[in-house]
C-alpha cells in the first residue's frame, strides 16, 4: 500500500517539528501528525500496525525521533511506516505537482493587476464602455 504526503502536508510538518524543537515538546506535533493523514489512510495505518491505534503508532515514531531535525523524523516515519508494509510517497498520487494549489486557492493574487481590467480597459468591474444612462449624451 502507498500513501502519499503532499506538499502542503509536508509544510504543516515542518511547522510543527521547529515548533517542538523550541518549545521541546511532541504532543501538538504528534497532533499534526495524525492529522497529515486521510480518514482512510489512518484506518489502514490501524489495521497494520501492532498496537492498533495511530497515536501510539506515531508517539513510537515520536519517542525514537531526536528532536533535531525535520529530515530524520521523515525517515523514522518512512522505516515505521515500511515495517507495517506501508510506502510512504511523496507528492500526489496523480503526479501533479500541487506547489501551486495555494496561489490557486487564493484566487488570481499573482501580483500582476494588468490582466485585472476588465474587456473595456477600465477597472470598473463592468465590460462595457462606461454608457451612463440618463447622461447628456445626444445620440
Amino acid at each position: 500500500m502507498e500513501i502519499y504526503l503532499d506538499n502542503r502536508a509536508l509544510r504543516q510538518i515542518r511547522l510543527s517539528v521547529s515548533d517542538a524543537i523550541d518549545e521541546g515538546d511532541t504532543e501538538n506535533l504528534r497532533d499534526d501528525l495524525v492529522r497529515v493523514f486521510s480518514t482512510e489512510d489512518t484506518e489502514e495505518i490501524e489495521r497494520r500496525v501492532d498496537s492498533g491505534d495511530i497515536y501510539d503508532f506515531i508517539s513510537e515514531v515520536l519517542d525514537e525521533w531526536s528532536m533535531e531535525d525535520f529530515d530524520e523524523l521523515i525517515e523514522l516515519l518512512e522505516a515505521h511506516l515500511t515495517d507495517a508494509d506501508i510506502e510512504l510517497k511523496f507528492g500526489s498520487p496523480d503526479g501533479e505537482d500541487d506547489s501551486d494549489d495555494d496561489a490557486e486557492a487564493d484566487g488570481d493574487d499573482d501580483g500582476d493587476d494588468a490582466d485585472d481590467i476588465d474587456d473595456d480597459g477600465d477597472d470598473d468591474g463592468d465590460d462595457d464602455g462606461d454608457f451612463e444612462e440618463g447622461g447628456d449624451e445626444d445620440f
